[in-house]
Order: C-alpha cells, then sequence, then structure tokens
C-alpha cells in the first residue's frame, strides 16, 4: 500500500462520522442483514417492479398524476378552458386537410419534421395534430393547487408519451422513412429489421461488433503519456508527461464524476482536454476512480472526499514539491472539489490533513453547488425515488450503470430511444457511434452508502449551499472560499442546468469568472479549439462585485466563437507563476502506465 495511504485510524474517524450524521444518513442500512422478513418482502417485491418502471418510482407517478387529476376534477373552469383549447387545436389541425395551411407556416424547429416532405399532405396534417397535441399538454399539465414538482412530472411524461406515438417514429407515416423505403427497393427495411432482431436477441451482427471494439481505452482514447504516481482504495492519481520545454510551476488536479470514468476528458487526442493542457505548459494530475463492488457498500461521501479529493490533494503536493496548486472539478467531481475547498478554508481545515499545498485557484465545469432547482433531473429525485433506489442498492451494494441509465434516457428519450430507433430500425442506419458516446457506455458504478447520503444531502436536502453539510463534523461553507473561481455552464445541460450552476454567485463573494459555453453537458465541455459551431459568453464577477441575476449576466457577457478551452487556459496561466524547466516523471514514482488499472475495472453484463 502506498505510505499515503489513510491511516487505519483516519479510516475508523471516517466510519464513526458517517455513523453519527443523521442528515446523511437517516433511514438507511446498506446492508441486509438486520432487515426483518417483512422488511425484506417489500424490498424484494419494490425491486422486482423496479425495471418495469426504468427503475423509477411508480408510486410517485401515480401520486403526481393523482394529484393532477383530482384537482383537475375539482376545477371545471380549468376544464372548459382546455376544451375550448382543444376545440381550437382541433380545427387548426382539420384545415390543413385541404393544404390551406402550407407553405411558410408549415417551416418547423423540430430537427423531426424538418425534412421538406413533411410539406406535403397527409404528412403535413399528421405533423399539425401532432404539434397542437404537445401544445394542449403543455397547457394540460398546468391546474392551480398542483404541486410544482407533480406539474413538472405530469408535464414531463406527457411529452414522454406524445414523443413515443410521434408520426415520426412510424412507416406508414413518415414521408422520408417511405422514401427512403422506396429508393432502396426494401433494402433499407431489410436492414433495419436485420438491426431489431439484432438487438432483441442480444446477439449483434459483424457491424456492430466492429463498431464497438473501434474505440479502446489506452489505445485510441485516454492516450495522453503519463504514469500513475498515487494509488488507494478509492483512487489513483495520473501524472502526466510535459510535453513542453518549460511549464508552470502549479500544477492542475482534475476531479472528475465518479458516476462515469474520467477520460471524457482525455478521450481522443484531438479533442482531450488535458493533451490540450499539457501542451500549453501545464503539469496535469488526473483522478481516476475505482469502479466499486459489492464490498464497497459501505464507502460514504466522506470517504470519497477525504480518499479521493483531499487523499489526491496531498499527493500532488508530495509529488510535484508545490506549495499551491489549481483544482478543476467537473459535474459531480465539482461539488466534492467545492466541497473540500470550502472545508479546506474554514478555521481549522480539516483534521489529518493540516499540511496540504494551497488551492490557488478553483474551477468548477457544469458543478452544482446548489441544488434548489436542479433542472429535469430533479423529477427523479424525491422521497418515494430515493426510497426505491435504496430497496435496490441494498441487496446488491451499488447502483449499476444500467440502472441509471433510465433516467438519464427519459431525459433524452427523443434523440436517445425514438430517433434513434426510427434511424436503426426503419432507416437501416445503424449508428456508428464516436468516442464520447463509446465513453458514455464504459458505466461505473455507485457504492450503496454514499449514492443515499449525496441524493439525501445535494438533492433533497440541499444541505451544501444551506450551510448544513458536515465535513470532519463542522458545517463548511463555500462564503470561506479566498481564491478565485472560473465556473463553466453548458446551453443545453440537462444534468447541472446553467442557471442552476450560476447561483454560486449567491454562496461567495470571490472573483468569479462566469462562462456559459453552446453544447450540452458533456459535448458542451468537450469542446476542443477549432470544434465547429461552438461559442461561448464570458464576464467576470470582481470580488465583493454586485450581484447579477443570471438574464442580467447573459445580457451583459462577451461573446467569444469556438472553443472555451482558450479563455481558461489563459486564466489558468495568468493566474500562475513564471514557467520554469519541466522534469519528466521520476521512474521510482511510477506505480503503472496510464491510463492506469482502475478505469479498466469493468463486470460482466454492464
Amino acid at each position: 500500500m502506498d505510505r499515503h495511504d489513510p491511516s487505519i485510524a483516519r479510516a475508523a474517524r471516517r466510519r464513526a462520522r458517517a455513523a453519527q450524521n443523521d442528515s446523511r444518513v437517516e433511514a438507511f442500512d446498506a446492508g441486509v442483514s438486520d432487515e426483518t422478513p417483512t422488511q425484506k418482502l417489500d424490498r424484494l417485491i419494490q425491486t422486482a417492479v423496479a425495471p418495469v418502471a426504468g427503475n423509477l418510482s411508480p408510486i410517485a407517478l401515480s401520486l403526481a398524476f393523482a394529484d393532477w387529476a383530482w384537482h383537475l376534477a375539482a376545477s371545471p373552469g380549468r376544464q372548459m378552458e382546455l376544451a375550448v383549447l382543444a376545440t381550437q387545436l382541433a380545427t387548426d389541425t382539420a384545415q390543413m386537410r385541404d393544404g390551406s395551411g402550407q407553405g411558410e407556416g408549415l417551416k418547423d424547429d423540430d430537427p423531426r419534421f424538418r425534412a421538406e416532405e413533411w410539406s406535403q399532405w397527409p404528412f403535413s396534417q399528421w405533423r399539425t395534430g401532432f404539434r397542437n397535441a404537445e401544445a394542449f399538454w403543455r397547457e394540460a399539465a398546468k391546474v392551480p393547487g398542483v404541486t410544482e414538482h407533480h406539474t413538472a412530472l405530469v408535464d414531463f411524461f406527457a411529452r414522454q408519451y406524445l414523443d413515443m406515438m410521434s408520426p415520426a417514429n412510424r412507416l406508414a407515416t413518415n414521408p422520408v422513412v417511405l422514401k427512403n423505403a422506396i429508393e432502396s427497393g426494401g433494402g433499407a427495411l431489410a436492414k433495419g429489421w436485420q438491426n431489431w432482431l439484432a438487438d432483441f436477441t442480444r446477439v449483434p451482427t459483424a457491424e456492430d461488433v466492429a463498431n464497438q471494439g473501434r474505440f479502446v481505452v489506452g489505445g485510441n482514447v485516454a492516450t495522453t503519456p503519463g504514469k500513475v504516481v498515487f494509488r488507494n482504495h478509492l483512487i489513483e492519481l495520473i501524472r502526466y508527461a510535459p510535453q513542453t520545454d518549460t511549464v508552470h510551476p502549479e500544477p492542475v488536479l482534475i476531479v472528475p464524476s465518479w458516476i462515469m470514468k474520467f477520460y471524457i476528458l482525455d478521450l481522443s487526442p484531438h479533442n482531450s482536454m488535458v493533451r490540450y493542457l499539457v501542451e500549453q505548459g501545464h503539469t496535469v494530475y488526473m483522478i481516476s476512480w475505482r469502479n466499486p463492488d459489492e464490498s464497497d457498500r459501505e464507502l460514504s461521501m466522506d470517504d470519497y472526499l477525504e480518499m479521493g479529493v483531499l487523499d489526491a490533494i496531498g499527493a500532488v503536493g508530495h509529488d510535484a514539491r508545490a506549495p499551491q496548486i489549481h483544482a478543476m472539478g467537473y459535474c459531480l467531481g465539482g461539488t466534492l472539489l467545492a466541497m473540500a475547498a470550502a472545508a479546506l478554508a474554514r478555521d481549522g481545515g480539516v483534521e489529518g490533513y493540516e499540511q496540504l499545498p494551497a488551492l490557488k485557484t478553483l474551477s468548477l465545469l457544469a458543478a452544482q453547488v446548489d441544488f434548489s432547482e436542479p433542472g429535469e433531473l430533479g423529477l427523479f429525485i424525491d422521497e418515494s425515488q430515493v426510497n426505491l433506489l435504496d430497496h435496490l442498492t441494498k441487496g446488491q451494494g451499488f447502483l449499476t450503470g444500467k440502472q441509471m441509465a433510465g433516467s438519464f434516457q427519459f431525459l433524452h428519450s427523443r434523440d436517445l430511444v425514438w430517433t434513434r430507433r426510427m434511424r436503426e430500425y426503419l432507416m437501416g442506419e445503424r449508428d456508428q457511434g464516436n468516442d464520447l458516446m463509446a465513453w458514455n457506455a464504459d458505466t461505473t458504478r455507485l457504492p450503496a452508502r454514499m449514492h443515499h447520503e449525496y441524493l439525501v444531502a445535494l438533492y433533497l436536502k440541499n444541505a451544501f449551499a444551506h450551510g448544513r453539510y458536515e465535513v470532519g463534523g463542522k458545517p463548511v461553507s463555500l462564503n470561506d472560499l479566498r481564491m478565485p473561481v472560473f465556473a463553466v455552464g453548458t446551453e443545453r445541460d440537462h444534468v447541472s442546468p446553467w442557471r442552476s450552476v450560476y447561483k454560486l454567485h449567491l454562496l461567495t463573494d470571490v472573483e468569479i469568472t462566469f462562462v456559459l459555453t453552446s453544447g450540452g453537458h458533456n459535448a458542451g465541455i468537450v469542446s476542443q479549439p477549432g470544434h465547429p459551431r461552438r461559442n461561448y459568453r464570458i464576464a467576470t464577477r470582481p470580488e465583493r462585485g454586485e450581484w447579477r441575476s443570471a438574464d442580467e449576466w447573459l445580457q451583459t457577457a462577451e461573446r467569444g466563437e469556438s472553443s472555451w478551452w482558450p479563455a481558461w487556459q489563459g486564466w489558468l496561466a495568468g493566474h500562475s507563476s513564471a514557467p520554469v524547466k519541466a522534469k519528466p516523471i521520476p521512474a521510482s514514482r511510477a506505480l503503472a502506465d496510464a491510463p492506469g488499472t482502475y478505469v479498466m475495472q469493468r463486470y460482466p453484463g454492464e
């Protein structure tokens, strides 16, 4: 075991704190040994039903629709309004029968209906009817008296149902599919049948096998040269080899989310953020999280913070002989890094970590610290859903990537499910995938206790933003930060909505440079220089500067073209000391070649 590993005494302290912290372990027992027979019966029944609902709580969904239905039943005035709206929309749809609605008014911003073929009757009428149904349900979901959460759930799942019923999803009602079938002499449909059969039987075609092997970790993705220089039970720390003659003396530590593997930030050489940074003269360290198994069921948020972030900061300081470092966190890795930074900044710091290097800057990419408005992902996180997930994890000790995928597929069902199936089964166009999609399929498990703690503490109780989240037995606050912060949000983020990320401005008075980039949660971050159709907005609030709302910020921020990476790199360089001569990684510190061994941990069937 590496000599930087936490001591037995420190590990015992972690367990004691986790057991005492009622705000995060309330009503949760990670094991099954203390279950009564009736509790086990409840767990087994609920987990057996869970896959039918995509591992979402059917109770939570039923309560939402019952809330909406009862309030609508008691509101005859609202029923009359919706009846009038339905009549108007039905009339509008019927008018398409004579072709009078064709032309300029039919231009559609929905990519499913942009093709010129949709302007011809009867397809134009079907499209109009579908779009009018969407308009009706956007309004019908709003019934006075229904809770905000239930209203959002009704609206969301009404959209899911309509997306499933879209005329774009069926052979007979999609003119583009019909045209393709005719022009291919039926070949496209035959190929689509083969694709469906391969998916149904789970016997991949030769083309599928070839596609699955296109991206290999350590082969053509995650290839930036480096060495693992530190390892404990939870992480490997990768140090990347210098690629310039001189480097800034303050290294950059990257803390990725532990929900997925680290190499989203080191994909192919052309879009690797790590490679870009080392080519700009930065020494980069990357945390690679271990893929947990059943024995890790008791790993807690404290463990992830200490063994993950704090141990890594100490190891970077020791390895680089650096009194100060830059730290960057992505997604939940950024949330965890912000907690660590706040804990280190308070009086007394964190017991056992008094000798860590100082954090010179903090960068948070698509990372929420206030979860009061978590976007559509928050629809799947309430007490009922957490209870169901606890049942799932108690038996096996972890949550698998496939079990998590249900919620994320709901967020993008139009693109990830229905449009994809239309292309593959009706058009015969098998998705070739790319490096980002290959990374997305390389899932990671979540330990049972940690998963429960972060859902309850962050999503349900918003404890971090409210100053109630405890590290080392004492609450932490971002108001204790003293270093400048660089924060990034993405325009189409369903996981960390940019307005939620922007709330960081309310929780600390330090200088914040905020960037809003085009793209989504992953693609907006993996936005290398030269990437087509990318742009961003950027503005800096000075230390103790006045508050501006997100909309005010958007109106005044400076616009930049292409990638935001150069702006961030320039900011890092501007907060770094003068470059010094680069040194190779000492062979005595190398435990393994990058990308290491933890990233290779996978489990059959996942």
